[in-house]
């Protein structure tokens, strides 16, 4: 049967204006105003479109009331080639002056200049943030993104798809899937829903499996690439096999990472990935709750997964002062705790714990003894600019997995070469 699932207001994600205030007066900071225009570029960190739109909407009137000389503008901005975007206004000397970055972008921008260190913003509460998180966001001792959220990749199941197959434990490791994969077809039912359009990041599809199968992106040294070993090609083989008998769904090929447009929100799968309690929720209300299961990050070789804090990063050649000012706000308990309940992300500090009712949110903090938050290089990005269509490739059959790596490793090695 299928069922379609619809994006749906979730009232917990939009915080009134009465409440942001009263967060903001609580929140540490400077003493004095900074009577300068800040300008964010923000990207739907909260699923529901509406309810995105009206958190930031609240968020501006309160920091601009906190801070009366301020003038604040979030910027709303897609993801979808958000770092082709961003790279041509920091290249311009142009861009917000505070942008939402993640580890693997950070190498990139701090080669050309392009972001500005965020400690001064951090002081005085640095030691407050996950070690690893704010590691991954550091060079050379500094930190180049603050970190405001923290994501966890972990497997998302449909009980009422598995009992329909006769499947009583959620396939938990490749193998499981393997042997699930015939029974749901049986059904009519693919077994593993998977994001393979060239606009969705590998750090949410491909990367985690590879992680899984032992393998790297990169050699030790990062000056070459290490997809394409028999790990790689282990980890694209259990892909391609799946897109073969048809338990990973043609529509693969147009996911972009989002739930409600997934077959497996469709209820057309009977498992995938997530990154975000708040796909829990929507799932539910599709669903019904008592057939949302949330596991643990699947297993190969190893278990992995990606998870990576979400931070503000500095433009260079912005406002730094009012950067800075906007980077100490959203950074205190408080806005920590309100961003997390309307994202159903984690909290990035130690000493903060994001309130949920969900069932599932232990599941998500237990997956974070599992998380990889990228490998770093200056190309990280443009990789999967490469990477991502030969993937495609072998998964419509046009090119062998070994074939498909090889051929994204030899463009990927040759860029590599250039940056030296």
């Amino acid at each position: 049967m299928k069922s379609s699932l619809k994006r749906v207001r979730i009232p917990l994600a939009v915080l009134s204006l009465a409440a942001l205030t009263a967060a903001c007066s609580d929140s540490g900071g400077g003493s004095g105003s900074v009577s300068e225009e800040v300008t964010v570029w923000m990207y739907p960190v909260i699923a529901d479109p509406k309810a995105n739109a009206e958190y930031w909407e609240g968020l501006e009137k309160a920091y601009e009331k906190k801070y009366s000389d301020a003038k604040l503008t979030i910027e709303q901005q897609p993801w979808d080639n958000r770092d082709e975007k961003l790279a041509t206004a920091f290249s311009g000397g142009k861009g917000p002056d505070v942008v939402v970055l993640q580890p693997d972008q950070i190498p990139q921008y701090l080669a050309n200049g392009s972001l500005a260190p965020v400690d001064g913003a951090i002081k005085g509460h640095a030691d407050k943030f996950l070690p690893t998180a704010l590691a991954a966001l550091s060079s050379d001792g500094k930190a180049y993104g603050a970190p405001v959220y923290h994501t966890i990749t972990t497997t998302l199941y449909n009980k009422k798809l598995l009992d329909r197959a006769g499947i009583k434990n959620p396939p938990a490791t490749w193998d499981d899937i393997k042997a699930a994969a015939p029974k749901l077809k049986a059904e009519g039912l693919a077994t593993l829903d998977y994001s393979a359009s060239n606009e969705a990041t590998l750090n949410l599809n491909f990367y985690p499996l590879l992680w899984q199968a032992g393998g790297k992106v990169f050699n030790e040294d990062g000056k070459s690439v290490a997809f394409n070993d028999d790990k790689g090609v282990a980890a694209l083989t259990f892909l391609t096999d799946l897109y073969k008998q048809g338990a990973i769904p043609k529509s693969a090929m147009n996911n972009v990472n989002v739930l409600a447009d997934q077959a497996l929100g469709k209820q057309q799968v009977a498992m995938g990935f997530t990154n975000s309690g708040m796909d829990f929720r929507i799932a539910e209300q599709a669903w019904g709750k008592e057939n949302v299961l949330v596991g643990a990050p699947l297993t190969g070789e190893k278990q992995a997964a990606f998870g990576v804090p979400g931070a503000l990063g500095i433009n260079a050649k912005g406002n730094k002062k009012g950067a800075e000012q906007f980077i100490n706000f959203m950074t205190q308990p408080d806005q920590i705790k309100s961003l997390g309940q309307a994202t159903g992300f984690l909290s990035p500090r130690t000493d903060v714990t994001v309130p949920s009712d969900s069932p599932h949110a232990k599941k998500l903090q237990d997956a974070l003894a599992f998380v990889v938050p990228g490998e770093s290089s200056p190309v990280a990005r443009q990789l999967m600019g490469i990477l991502a269509p030969e993937i495609q490739a072998a998964l419509t059959g046009k090119k062998s997995p070994q074939q498909a790596l090889d051929a994204a490793a030899e463009r990927a090695d040759d860029l590599l070469a250039r940056q030296r």
